[in-house]
């Protein structure tokens, strides 16, 4: 029986399925020698979910930052599961996980792909198994309402450079492409294929080929230069959009492999394989509720919700020493209301006091809902501080 059968047919609730997820985190820890380990993990498709909320985003560095403050190790296994996002942005994620650790292992069970691939060979490990993919990471732009690869852009150009000087003429029918096309946008599409380039090499240099001190074949010592050819040739690779064609092709560990970068192959390892799958499927399976993004450690967890909005206080909230909220659970729809105070008063029966740190757990399902911009709101109508203490 397969591992997303026997979990349909346990017919989890949400707390069952965030413990269950929590303790396959922690026996992946305790397998790889008992790292810290962090996910980041977004639903690749989420209906009423706009594409740009899935991506790797900007405001994906607070939460990721917070989780991070929970771990105390000094070594760091990344689950990452993703379609993309800003490559920028995963930069500043390396940097974040980089100036915290003394070594990363990225661990791919499903998809990381683009600014996913990015962060990946950033890692001075990679982990991966047959189901698993990367993506090419050549830098998608946006002209004319059209997103598309800056490579294939820069190779159109050339080719009509190449045709219009072996027959001295430009085609008319260019004519009308050129015209809405500035030199600037052209060097701005140069720009975001070197970025991505220039990041994947120097971390290929600086982390997964910091060990790497003979060659295998011939036992003779590997250069510098040799490194940072090797590392080159790689990024140059997964740039290269004449090669795969599209943005969204899977790059499997054949592939890395022949690229000459080592992965390794978790499925060989049987007990860090079952646990890996068994974390992937009880992520997918939390997919499929309201939660679109799960950024989590084996003891907290920060989800984003389809959705997710802040109860409104009521109007007459400055003439108030109480507030009542009610506070709806996107997860399970369960109601609670919630008592918060403006001056210190005892907490009426039936009611929930307002978490001091701002995070509600729903007490049906479990789930954790964010209040913190209620208690903004709050505070800047009532132009006083929510009181966390019930006499």
């Amino acid at each position: 029986m397969g591992y997303y059968t026997e979990y349909l047919d346990r017919n989890l609730n949400g707390p069952e399925l965030n413990a269950e997820r929590k303790a396959q985190l922690r026996q992946i820890a305790a397998l790889r020698g008992n790292r810290d380990v962090l996910v980041y993990a977004s639903d690749l498709d989420k209906a009423g979910v706009p594409a740009a909320k899935l991506m790797i985003a900007y405001d994906d560095l607070l939460p990721i930052n917070d989780q991070v403050q929970n771990l105390s190790g000094k070594k760091l296994d990344l689950i990452l599961e993703t379609g993309g996002g800003s490559g920028e942005v995963a930069e500043d994620i390396v940097r974040l996980l980089r100036d915290r650790y003394e070594e990363v292992a990225i661990i791919v069970p499903g998809w990381a792909k683009s600014a996913g691939t990015i962060i990946a060979m950033a890692g001075d490990e990679i982990l991966m198994e047959p189901a698993s993919a990367l993506g090419p990471i050549d830098a998608q732009i946006g002209w004319q309402g059209k997103v598309f690869s800056a490579d294939a852009l820069i190779e159109g150009m050339e080719k009509i450079k190449k045709e219009v000087k072996a027959t001295g003429n430009l085609n008319r029918a260019y004519i009308p492409m050129l015209q809405t096309l500035s030199p600037g946008e052209i060097q701005s599409a140069e720009n975001a294929l070197n970025f991505a380039k220039k990041l994947v090499t120097d971390w290929l240099v600086r982390y997964k080929f910091k060990n790497w001190d003979t060659h295998s074949s011939t036992g003779a010592k590997v250069s510098d230069e040799e490194r940072q050819k090797r590392a080159e040739e790689i990024a140059g690779t997964l740039c290269n959009h004449r090669m795969w064609l599209t943005h969204g092709r899977s790059i499997k560990i054949q592939d890395l492999e022949t690229m000459r970068l080592i992965i390794k192959d978790y499925s060989k390892e049987l007990a860090l394989a079952e646990a890996i799958r068994r974390y992937h499927t009880l992520l997918q399976m939390t997919f499929g509720s309201n939660v679109y993004k799960v950024i989590e450690t084996p003891d907290s967890q920060i989800y984003r919700f389809v959705g997710q909005s802040v109860p409104p206080p009521p109007q007459d909230v400055q003439q108030a020493n109480t507030v009542f909220l009610d506070v709806q659970c996107n997860n399970c729809n369960a109601t609670s209301k919630l008592q918060v105070n403006l001056k210190k008063s005892p907490l009426q029966p039936g009611l929930h006091a307002f978490p001091a740190n701002n995070r509600f757990q729903c007490p049906k399902c479990g789930v954790e809902i964010d209040l913190s911009g209620a208690r903004r709101q709050i505070e800047l109508q009532s132009k006083q501080a929510i009181v966390d203490e019930y006499a």
